[in-house]
């Protein structure tokens, strides 16, 4: 298992792309709830969600790391499960955006954060844990301060922005 992990976080940086790319799509739904309609943000996150994973790759590979995982790498079945879990929960908060159009972003907040908590596994980084759990914390605080739309995906962009540059600095660290 610790072979499986290290060669996850060697071929991806940690999942530190896949989380820059994620956080860049987040932060262009904020810019589009900030200056058009809500609706037209939440097309934004899914439309530009749907490109996370190659650019994540993209840029892993620009940063020098492979973009991919030895062939029969364990690891990468969970993290194809947890993409169909995650789906699943993308289509509940559709759902839920055609009831409460303003809980659309902290469902998703909900659904990114509880995926997030498998890539403890996949990567081997207790981070992973803290990222997870801190979306799951903003998404609820978002709900029950009955914040604004763009706010709520502004913070989920600068949350993973966040935990994007921990990673890639201890990516770093650990190939020096």
């Amino acid at each position: 298992m610790a072979a499986a992990q290290a060669d996850m976080r060697s071929g991806y940086l940690s999942g530190a792309p896949g989380i820059v790319a994620s956080s860049a799509a987040w932060l262009a739904a904020a810019a589009v709830a900030f200056s058009a309609s809500f609706s037209s943000a939440v097309w934004t996150l899914l439309v530009a969600g749907a490109f996370i994973h190659p650019v994540g790759v993209l840029l892993a590979k620009l940063l020098g790391a492979p973009g991919k995982h030895r062939a029969g790498n364990p690891m990468a079945g969970l993290a194809v499960e947890s993409t169909f879990w995650m789906l699943a929960g993308i289509l509940v908060a559709i759902g839920i955006s055609l009831h409460r159009i303003e809980w659309f972003f902290p469902a998703m907040l909900l659904v990114i954060g509880g995926r997030y908590l498998t890539f403890r596994t996949i990567y081997g980084l207790a981070i992973y844990w803290l990222l997870g759990a801190a979306l799951c914390i903003a998404a609820v605080g978002l709900v029950f301060l009955k914040a604004p739309v763009p706010l709520s995906a502004l913070v989920g962009g600068l949350v993973e922005l966040g935990f994007a540059f921990v990673l890639l600095k201890s990516a770093g660290n650990s190939a020096a």
